[in-house]
């Protein structure tokens, strides 16, 4: 049995914390690891070349132009402008994001209703006409026809007002549900036909496909700015919040965990009281009974906020939460005196590695960097590609939708055979070499941007790792504590372990894409009424998330014992597997129940700031109600601050979870390696070794 679970570590006298007489690790992979960043880098430099940021910021013309792109002709019209809007309705304007008609860049949407017809019949109303035409029009010479057969005007104008940079309709709705456009329902499309302005809607909401969802971020994006310094001051208060909660720890850590715990059962309790009084309240109130079914998605969420139902499922979820809470610290009692111990011992080593805790602030600036690098290389790659030309016709012909240089068109035999076809944009494509392998080029920004970004995250866990196993193993403390244990574990991990983070990183990122792609298939296999292969995916995606949760368990275990004995990773991993093997009961007790304890802390934390945030943000506390923003969704700053504040506490504890981490590793390879007699004494405080029932044999001397 003792065989499975590995060999306990010998005693060996001259281990006195991290070695410091260690050697490179995992060299192959350090080069791999190199090697790719190399051409993360060229991949980054391709695609700036190529790519062209501004396919995503300004509209595009029917000859590809972008609309309103300071430096060019069009620089003074920022609007796009469809000939004929109805033709957006068509599926294809789904599949292709391009309508089938002409587009044109123009300074102001037309804003009254008019033909081509009447306004070729007055010469008041030609020159406001001719701004929605093609260049080179000339009323006097050509007749309406002639212009509707060369396609150079649109054959009617309707009222449109700006929306995401495009003239769409400007749709209303009377009483009845009647839509109207200027107050009009029935149009003359200036081809003798009668149109109902229920046909335009259709068509203005294939025009832009997110048409709603934008509507929603502009609005969104309207609260950011008019409160972005309140969310400031709220985040920076959950900094303050986290600070002095460490700050008290290291002092009270007995106290302010129970303080803690009654604490989160009183805010949950808040909780689920304000929920109880706002159900009471809404009784009786015209439309509080509604249900969220029948109520439907709407783009306002404070409607929600109206109805009885809605609070009441707040109530019963806070309810559950709070009897589970509950139910877990009754049973757990006794070990979280234990835990609370480890705390304690975790609080004076943070206290006596204060460096520690600005350590979040580079991982947080390395992470951004990546997260950065990664979005600013996906837009590139994503604009990239060439302007495609589509032939574009009403009626059938052999050449529709087939590619065409608007150079060239009017030279070639289509339109002698099809007098109605354009040669329009139709999207961004291209078949060089170089858009043909573009796909892989964007796995490969995904892929790298997952290794880089949990090789960050290793590089922090073995830095911290490293400090406090220089604190654990220092016998006389704080005095054989070595100077800046930060920085030297630093310095330690980037020169001899960068091939190490590089392989443990590197699985786990494997695992993470594998992930995504299942999502991937997930999204594409929604509408297929295959059972199996959903039943088949869904199995896959609940494996490949139980087997990234142990990689990172494993890992971070791994990190630990590179960072103590600058071993292999692979070495690393099997001795901290087998280790924790060997302790099994304590890592499933000890361990998780003070990661318990923490994340109740981040839980009050967040709690705090975000009760205190929506009163302020809903106008609530009388005495600033004059103060607070006005907002078209008061939840937009809350959530911003809530989340703000769980990664903000989460940065801080994050180091107290490694600091915990590391001493319970320490603290079972002393047990093994240590008897507690005068040549192998025990390193742990007298705290554990009380808890434990344990002795150093002088101390036990010195008490007689």
């Amino acid at each position: 049995m003792a065989k499975n679970k590995g060999e306990a570590r010998k005693f060996d006298p001259t281990f006195k914390g991290p070695i410091h007489n260690r050697g490179c690790t995992d060299v192959f992979c350090c080069i791999l690891f190199i090697l790719a960043i190399l051409g993360y880098f060229a991949v980054g430099i391709l695609a700036w070349s190529q790519g062209d940021p501004r396919k995503v910021i300004y509209p595009t013309d029917s000859r590809g132009q972008f609309c309103g792109q300071a430096g060019t002709p069009l620089e003074k019209k920022p609007l796009l402008f469809y000939f004929n809007i109805l033709k957006c309705a068509s599926p294809l304007t789904l599949l292709e994001f391009q309508c089938p008609t002409t587009q044109l860049c123009v300074e102001s949407c037309p804003t009254k209703h008019m033909t081509l017809l009447k306004a070729n019949l007055n010469k008041g109303e030609q020159e406001y006409y001719k701004q929605f035409c093609k260049e080179g029009v000339d009323f006097s010479k050509m007749s309406a026809p002639e212009i509707l057969r060369d396609g150079l005007c649109p054959s009617m104008l309707m009222s449109s007002k700006p929306f995401t940079r495009r003239c769409l309709p400007a749709l209303s709705t009377m009483k009845g549900g009647v839509v109207v456009i200027g107050n009009e329902t029935i149009f003359d499309n200036g081809e003798g036909e009668r149109v109902n302005a229920t046909d335009f809607l259709d068509a203005s909401k294939k025009s832009n496909v997110v048409v709603e969802a934008r509507q929603v971020a502009m609005r969104i994006f309207e609260d950011y700015t008019v409160s972005w310094y309140w969310i400031l001051i709220g985040l920076v208060i959950a900094m303050v919040v986290s600070l002095i909660f460490i700050v008290l720890l290291r002092y009270l850590a007995g106290i302010m965990i129970w303080v803690m715990i009654v604490m989160v059962i009183l805010v949950i309790g808040y909780g689920i009281f304000h929920c109880a009084m706002e159900y009471r309240n809404l009784k009786g109130e015209p439309g509080s009974d509604v249900t969220i079914r029948d109520l439907g998605l709407q783009t306002d969420f404070s409607v929600y906020l109206q109805i009885r139902q809605t609070w009441l499922a707040f109530m019963i979820i806070l309810s559950i939460v709070e009897v589970v809470v509950i139910l877990l610290l009754i049973f757990l009692r006794k070990r979280v005196l234990i835990a609370i111990a480890l705390i304690k011992e975790a609080s004076r080593a943070v206290g006596h590695v204060m460096s520690s805790l600005f350590y979040p602030l580079l991982t947080f600036a390395l992470l951004a960097l990546v997260i950065a690098y990664w979005a600013i290389t996906a837009v590139f790659l994503s604009t990239s590609n060439d302007q495609v030309y589509k032939v574009f016709n009403t009626t059938e012909c052999e050449y529709s939708r087939d590619t065409c240089y608007p150079e060239t068109f009017n030279t070639t035999n289509i339109t002698a055979q099809c007098p109605d076809a354009e040669c329009l944009f139709a999207f961004y494509g291209g078949e060089t070499y170089y858009h043909k392998y573009l796909i892989m080029f964007q796995f490969y920004n995904v892929f790298l941007f997952f290794w880089c970004a949990n090789f960050v995250t290793a590089l922090g866990q073995v830095t911290l790792a490293g400090a406090f196993a220089s604190y654990y193993w220092a016998f006389k403390k704080p005095d054989d504590i070595p100077a800046n244990p930060i920085c030297s574990s630093l310095g330690r991990a980037l020169r001899y372990h960068t091939g190490s983070l590089a392989f443990g990183s590197l699985i786990l990122s494997l695992v993470q894409v594998i992930r995504v792609l299942l999502e991937y298939l997930d999204q594409k296999l929604k509408a297929a009424q295959n059972r199996f292969a959903k039943f088949l995916l869904s199995c896959l995606k609940c494996c490949f998330w139980c087997l990234e949760k142990c990689i990172k368990f494993l890992n971070r275990n791994a990190y630990i014992m590179v960072a103590i004995y600058g071993k292999s990773f692979c070495t690393s991993a099997r001795d901290a597997f087998f280790l924790l093997m060997r302790n099994i009961i304590r890592v499933a007790v000890l361990d998780k129940v003070t990661d318990f304890l923490l994340f109740l802390g981040k839980l009050l934390i967040v709690g705090i700031v975000g009760i205190c945030s929506f009163f302020f943000f809903s106008g609530r506390i009388k005495a600033v109600e004059q103060t607070a923003p006005s907002l078209n969704y008061y939840w937009v700053p809350i959530l911003t601050v809530v989340v703000g504040s769980y990664l903000i506490a989460h940065g801080f504890f994050s180091v107290y979870a490694m600091c915990v981490d590391t001493l319970f590793l320490c603290f079972l390879e002393d047990l093994e390696r240590n008897d507690g007699t005068a040549e192998r004494p025990y390193f742990m405080s007298q705290n554990l070794l009380t808890i434990l029932k344990k002795s150093n044999e002088d101390q036990a001397k010195t008490v007689d």
